[in-house]
């Protein structure tokens, strides 16, 4: 999975291993509440999902991961970004000549009755949006053209 940290992209590759999952040489024990073991030390975790954030209280810390989904592509060599499916678009969350950010949010689309995401894979400018809120469009199709 691919989260957004303090304006970072971080990923973090969870392996199942029975009621656990392993990571880094960390598990993450969900019996009985949740648990972080590390180097045989159990801790107490405390975990909440509002949206597409978690929350996570551990060590006496509150951290914030932002879940990026996958979804878009960027395109050839245009730095164009492309439907992921065939879907209508629900929301368009930049504007043209807008500087964006890898990880940015830049368009949301339903598809399958689920919303899905399209993020942005680097930084640059928003050089045009080629659909409007309540627009169907097909697979593949380009939705937003970066500089």
């Amino acid at each position: 999975m691919e989260f957004k940290i303090g304006g970072d992209r971080v990923e973090i590759d969870l392996q199942r291993d029975g009621p656990a999952f392993v990571h880094g040489g960390m598990l993450l024990h969900m019996s009985e509440g949740l648990w972080l073991e590390i180097d045989g030390r159990k801790h107490k975790v405390t975990a909440t999902k509002i949206a597409d954030v978690w929350w996570i209280h551990v060590f006496g810390h509150t951290l914030r991961y932002e879940v990026i989904e996958p979804g878009a592509v960027v395109s050839g060599d245009d730095g164009g970004l492309t439907a992921p499916m065939p879907g209508k678009i629900l929301e368009v969350l930049v504007s043209v000549g807008q500087k964006i950010s890898a990880g940015d949010v830049l368009m949301v689309m339903e598809a399958m009755k689920m919303e899905h995401k399209i993020v942005s894979g680097g930084d640059g400018i928003v050089d045009k949006i080629h659909y409007n809120i309540g627009d169907q469009v097909e697979q593949g199709i380009e939705l937003i053209t970066l500089k």
